[in-house]
């Protein structure tokens, strides 16, 4: 059967979109835990990255450890996608429920080792689920059908942020300030257990390993008997743009609580952050969910009118979720103005994923400057915050670029991508050390404190970003690579 006529996997799909959610759950848990850890261990903001610096270096060193291995045996051909990925849930399971003895020490290598664990078991993840998701149909339809898994993923970060708000601080009247570390081992135990209930369901599901090889990735392959990164400038190019785009994604809302907490933007307290950090994360649901909606096959009326029906609905689970747990989110019924901008590039972009990467980068490049040199705060902080929304739909984006054209070896080129989520770990701490100008240069720089200045970090990553979604179409052409159809001269 012609690739181009592949039907989406839906039943296996959904299955495998669970441990999206997962991951997207405890990636905002990081954002809650960054700032009370800060207060509870009297850390500076650059020691407080090191939260980040866990989770993320994990994926690194998990991604490594897997591509080594590979050298010596296909491990997914060998154990199948299914055993692959459930053993990831269940490493992930074991960081969890190390949270429960950090907690006990009050240590916090202890729970940055436990983070670790966490993320060590998320990098397996991730490797088989990525380029398993994108196989699951068409190839044509594969940075979408990867889009509609991230949806899920912020979904869970979204009310990841909020449910953990209230396990630690509580809700309404009974809501505290104060924060006993004893009370983060009940979530983590829950979580923990889920993680194995998950990994179980996994292995009796029903999902399919793809596909070995196509024909067109054969003729491609031929040229290259022995796999080297520098064969491939799309894959080491788009290793750089998954670095930056994980590092600019999360040092965006690593920071942000410092941002808030400056006397600039209204002095926000630990207590009161994680509605701030949904909206960020729902900024990539709402996106994400946007992007999605190219995965089904709908009139071109119907595509139109569900590009603004998602994204309201998305922003209502966002406010829906925020006024279930007490919080007041009146000033956020602006924030529909940055979604409609988004919309508006989405369409401009279309379903080509190099000209959709580069057009939102600019877009995020825009909102990083406006942020910097908007006078007023109270909009300033929407612009930072909207960083969300022209980042969601980039990871597919660069995900299929870097692996189209390298057949069997695009489970080696997936390990090394998913090497590069290190990028979340690495680019919060240069922004952190930037921040933490502030405590000997109280002045700022240009009339802003250095923790507002400090975004000029993502907006640096955004150009990168620019940059590579303007490029890589030009490299794959010169391949033969046709992204859009999946097909290849191979010449």
């Amino acid at each position: 059967m012609n690739s181009e006529n592949l039907q989406t996997k839906w039943g296996q799909f959904i299955s495998l979109i669970i441990v999206f959610f997962f991951w997207g759950f405890v990636g905002s848990a990081n954002d809650i835990l960054i700032p009370v850890f800060k207060k509870v261990f009297t850390l500076s903001q650059l020691q407080s990255q090191l939260v980040a610096w866990a989770f993320y270096a994990a994926y690194f060193v998990g991604s490594l450890i897997f591509f080594l291995v590979s050298l010596k045996s296909d491990v997914l051909q060998k154990f199948g996608y299914k055993k692959t990925l459930s053993t990831g849930l269940l490493i992930s399971a074991i960081g969890s429920f190390l949270f429960v003895p950090a907690a006990t020490m009050e240590s916090f290598p202890f729970f940055l080792t436990a983070l670790f664990t966490v993320g060590l078991g998320f990098s397996i993840q991730q490797i088989v689920a990525n380029p398993l998701a994108i196989k699951m149909g068409s190839p044509a339809t594969g940075a979408h059908r990867l889009t509609l898994a991230g949806g899920l993923n912020s979904f869970g970060t979204t009310l990841g942020a909020i449910l953990l708000g209230i396990a630690l601080f509580g809700m309404g009247d009974n809501k505290k300030t104060s924060l006993s570390l004893e009370d983060i081992k009940l979530p983590f135990i829950i979580l923990g257990l889920t993680f194995v209930l998950v990994a179980i369901f996994m292995y009796f599901s029903r999902i399919e390993d793809p596909a070995k090889t196509d024909v067109i990735e054969a003729k491609i392959e031929s040229k290259h008997a022995k796999f080297s990164i520098l064969d491939y400038p799309q894959l080491y190019l788009g290793m750089i743009g998954i670095f930056i785009y994980v590092g600019t994604e999360v040092t965006i809302i690593s920071n942000l609580p410092a941002l808030l907490h400056t006397r600039e933007f209204g002095g926000i307290l630990e207590d009161a952050i994680s509605p701030f950090i949904a909206l960020y994360w729902g900024s990539l649901m709402i996106g994400r969910w946007n992007g999605g909606v190219n995965v089904f096959n709908t009139t071109n009326l119907v595509n139109t009118a569900l590009k603004f029906i998602v994204p309201a609905l998305a922003f209502g689970v966002i406010i829906g979720a925020n006024i279930f747990a007490g919080h007041n989110v009146s000033e956020f019924y602006i924030y529909p103005l940055w979604i409609l901008l988004f919309i508006g590039v989405s369409f401009i972009g279309g379903k080509n994923a190099g000209k959709t990467l580069m057009l939102f980068a600019i877009a995020g490049l825009t909102m990083m400057f406006a942020g910097l040199v908007c006078t007023d705060t109270e909009i300033a902080k929407y612009f930072f915050i909207s960083g969300g929304l022209f980042l969601s739909i980039m990871w597919p984006s660069i995900f299929d670029l870097a692996i189209a054209g390298l057949g069997k070896n695009t489970g080696k080129a997936s390990s090394f991508l998913i090497m590069m989520i290190l990028g979340g770990g690495v680019i919060p701490l240069v922004q952190g050390a930037i921040c933490d100008l502030d405590l000997t240069n109280p002045n700022g720089i240009l009339g802003i404190t250095f923790t507002r200045f400090s975004y000029v970090v993502p907006l640096l990553g955004f150009a990168y970003l620019a940059f590579y979604g303007y490029y890589c179409p030009k490299i794959l052409k010169s391949q033969g690579v046709n992204l859009d159809t999946g097909t290849s001269s191979a010449h």
